[in-house]
């Protein structure tokens, strides 16, 4: 039972309340713990087993998230770029600049950058500092997932809730990556658990202060991801107004007060950039007027549901494109993309709601169970929908956000379904049933699930699964329907022992898929969850692992951690996804440079090897090949596509260049690797798919004339990186553009525009062999045509000191 305070009708001079617990004890019993004594040993009236499992579950948590956490290297280096440049000037912190020198922001918002930010700087910058917050945000996430739960379900509900997030992919993969996603989870998680707390407690003033708290965390999340943080609004209110213990004009106000502290707590940084002089910041990444309240309606906001603003829709070609989320529609969460990445329990929790709601259908509106079923199965159900029928541009890791939301529905609708000394036969057998069934469907969707996407991998596991969980729900069934005076609590515990076994078969598959995310290193923009080599579209792992890959580790300065080999001449391997013949065109990042073809179909689980003949290849293509070009070195990883020490003579050179940038470049990926690289700020043209109007081609004329740009540095756009070939002007390529005619993007910003073989994203010069668009366009003109050209370890480089003559 929780605690709770209750305000004594007869209050006595310098004497405190007592709380229900102490009015129920009898006289000379045992005064409660104190909180931090409660901390780890609960309370007194808890189950002995409650807080040990508790701690367990922590633990075994922190273990996953903590094992080999550097292994991904510096993992998404856009996000890795901005948090190095976050430890060099505090400007760069505050508005999330991809550069110390403040060009141009990444294209979201800055409070996930703000924390990894600050644990570089306490810890000094390295794979373990920036991904060390995320790890714990996910424990965190874990712990408050079971203390929500617990408080209006019960201890094992809150147990059950806490493990569904631990055993999901997604989950395990965001939460030791540097994307923002964890620091959303975790939030949206705690705006949650405040609102339970507002509704048990009987004083209406403290409810109004949790209540004011989720509120800020709600902004927070706004500040972490933008509209995506205020997806679960609607049924934090919905719970509150419907199930709180009080009048409902309190209700309300307490609601509009929280939406006040919500839109301070988000607001504050947009009314900032709003009078914050912009020659003094960096421009909005992402963006059409330099205005975080644009990107925020706009890209980051109603763009991605309704698509346009820059967004792509998912379906790509023919709804093939499972980088991004496949084709919309009702089913997307268990399609080829996202059905390995978070739908292991979804039928479960699909299925546990209704019957949940159900089963408490007569009570009180203050129910608790119900309101636990509500405000996580109405969370659960608007998430979905949304990422669902967006029509613009998401990435199956988003589903990210669903884990808690899944585990807290699976907890609360198992509760209310579990038997009741008072419930008749029918109502106790149908609710078994309900419950055998969920276990059976869990199994059953993932022998499915293995079958289709990994059937080559641990097929023991499937088995497991499908007769485990078919067997301890027959088990329960049988030892919960029979009746014996004298062996009632010996079939009882047969029953609880069954539905155990069954249900830990069940999760198998989950977990396993959880275990191998775990030791896979994951890199690029868009990770997937999984054994090395396979991901849930039965595609290779864009930027992720490469097939048949050993274990790798990324090599000094930490690089992006890539797993799998790529082998280049000229140049350092690359770790992103290679382009491929006939088929959607991918981010050639980093290194895509270096002509590519495959011989896989769109789609194919069996593609063959991508081979380049000049520059670099990524080392997983999005069919499941494995990226070669000809040469002979190999790489793992690094800042620039590699490691630095491939290209040595040009990190010397950007590091004596003496300016406030030492570089320019096309596109945010490219520069993110220059920056990682070297000690210098590189400029990034066009923020991250070249189309961003962060500079004019007069503005870069006078930095160049003023002395603050040292060299540019061509072959950039989408993904081009150190090593390769060579760009031409006006952002024709020379060896660098994917055999193919796909209509390819992989940034997350522009339009398609297939001008060149390959495609381009409406402004990378020379990122996907295509034709570049606007001012990056115009300055890479400009600069091939005015300026010298060398090459410092297969680069092509301008100095913009030395004009032709």
């Amino acid at each position: 039972m929780t605690s709770v305070t209750v305000e004594d009708p007869h209050p006595r001079r310098g004497i405190p309340a007592r709380t229900d617990s102490e009015r129920r004890q009898p006289s000379g019993a045992a005064r409660e713990r104190a909180w931090y004594i409660r901390a780890f040993t609960g309370r007194r009236e808890d189950p002995r087993w409650a807080r040990p499992a508790l701690w367990g579950l922590v633990a075994v948590t922190a273990f996953l998230y903590l094992y080999e956490l550097t292994i991904s290297g510096y993992a998404n280096e856009f996000y890795a770029a901005s948090v190095k440049s976050s430890t060099q000037s505090w400007r760069a912190w505050l508005w999330a600049s991809l550069d110390s020198q403040l060009s141009i922001t990444v294209d979201k918002p800055p409070a996930a950058i703000w924390v990894m930010g600050l644990s570089a700087r306490i810890l000094g910058f390295s794979s373990f500092s920036l991904l060390l917050p995320n790890a714990v945000m996910g424990v965190a996430t874990v712990a408050l997932s079971y203390g929500a739960v617990r408080r209006l379900s019960g201890h094992l509900a809150g147990l059950i809730a806490g493990a569904v997030v631990a055993v999901t992919p997604v989950a395990a993969l965001m939460f030791r990556f540097d994307n923002p996603d964890a620091m959303l989870v975790a939030c949206l998680t705690a705006a949650a658990y405040m609102v339970v707390r507002a509704l048990q407690t009987e004083r209406g003033r403290t409810a109004l202060w949790w209540l004011i708290g989720a509120g800020w965390l709600i902004g927070l999340a706004f500040l972490t991801k933008m509209l995506q943080g205020v997806l679960i609004l609607p049924a934090l209110g919905l719970v509150y107004l419907l199930c709180a213990r009080r009048g409902w004009w309190t209700r309300i106000w307490h609601l509009l007060v929280a939406t006040a502290s919500m839109v301070v707590s988000a607001g504050w940084l947009i009314a900032l950039c709003a009078v914050w002089p912009a020659s003094s910041r960096p421009y909005i990444g992402g963006s059409e007027n330099n205005s975080l309240w644009e990107l925020a309606l706009g890209y980051n906001g109603l763009g991605r549901v309704l698509g346009g603003d820059g967004n792509r829709g998912g379906g790509g070609a023919g709804g093939g494109n499972a980088s991004f989320g496949g084709e919309a529609g009702l089913l997307r969460m268990v399609n080829s993309a996202f059905a390995t990445e978070i739908s292991w329990l979804l039928p479960a929790a699909l299925l546990l709601l209704v019957a949940g709601l159900i089963a408490r259908g007569r009570r009180p509106l203050h129910d608790r169970h119900r309101a636990g079923i509500i405000l996580w199965g109405a969370s659960m159900v608007v998430t979905a929908l949304v990422f669902s029928v967006m029509q613009g541009t998401i990435h199956p890791y988003y589903a990210v956000a669903l884990a808690p939301l899944i585990g807290g529905t699976i907890g609360s609708g198992a509760a209310a379904l579990w038997p009741a000394e008072g419930d008749s036969t029918t109502v106790a057998t149908l609710k078994r049933v309900c419950l055998a069934v969920a276990v059976v469907l869990t199994g059953a969707w993932g022998f499915h699930l293995l079958g289709v996407y990994a059937s080559g991998w641990q097929s023991w596991i499937r088995w497991l699964a499908l007769i485990g969980s078919l067997a301890g729900a027959i088990v329960f069934l049988v030892a919960g329907s029979l009746r014996s005076p004298t062996g009632a609590i010996v079939l009882k515990r047969i029953a609880v022992g069954a539905l155990l076994v069954g249900s830990l078969a069940a999760v198998a598959p989950t977990s396993a898929w959880t275990a191998a995310t775990v030791v896979t290193a994951h890199s690029g923009s868009t990770p997937a969850s999984g054994p090395a080599g396979m991901s849930g579209s039965g595609m290779g792992r864009p930027g992720g692992a490469a097939a048949g890959s050993s274990q790798q580790r990324p090599m000094a300065p930490g690089g992006s951690g890539s797993s799998g080999e790529s082998v280049a001449q000229g140049g350092p391997g690359a770790q992103g996804s290679s382009e491929m013949q006939n088929g959607s065109g991918a981010q050639g990042s980093p290194g895509a440079q270096g002509r590519s073809a495959s011989s896989g179909a769109p789609g194919s689980p069996t593609g063959g090897d991508a081979r380049a003949s000049g520059g670099q290849t990524g080392q997983q293509g999005q069919t499941g090949q494995q990226g070669r070009s000809t040469g002979g070195t190999t790489a793992r990883g690094g800042g620039m596509g590699g490691t630095t020490s491939s290209n040595t003579a040009l990190v010397k050179l950007l590091n004596s260049a003496g300016t406030k940038w030492s570089a320019a470049v096309v596109g945010d990926q490219t520069a993110a690797g220059y920056i990682l690289s070297t000690d210098t700020a590189v400029f990034s043209i066009g923020g991250w798919s070249g189309s961003d109007n962060n500079i004019t081609l007069a503005q870069f004329k006078q930095y160049v004339a003023d002395g603050k740009i040292r060299y540019f540095i061509s072959g950039g756009g989408m993904g081009g990186r150190m090593g390769g070939g060579t760009t031409g002007s006006a952002g024709s390529t020379t060896g660098t553009a994917p055999s193919g005619s796909g209509t390819g993007e992989m940034g997350q910003r522009g339009d398609s525009r297939g001008t060149g073989t390959g495609g381009t994203r409406n402004g990378g010069a020379g990122g996907f062999g295509g034709v570049g668009s606007g001012a990056s366009s115009a300055i890479t003109s400009w600069v091939t045509s005015t300026f010298t050209a060398s090459t410092v370890g297969g680069v092509t480089v301008y100095d913009l000191t030395s004009a032709k003559s």
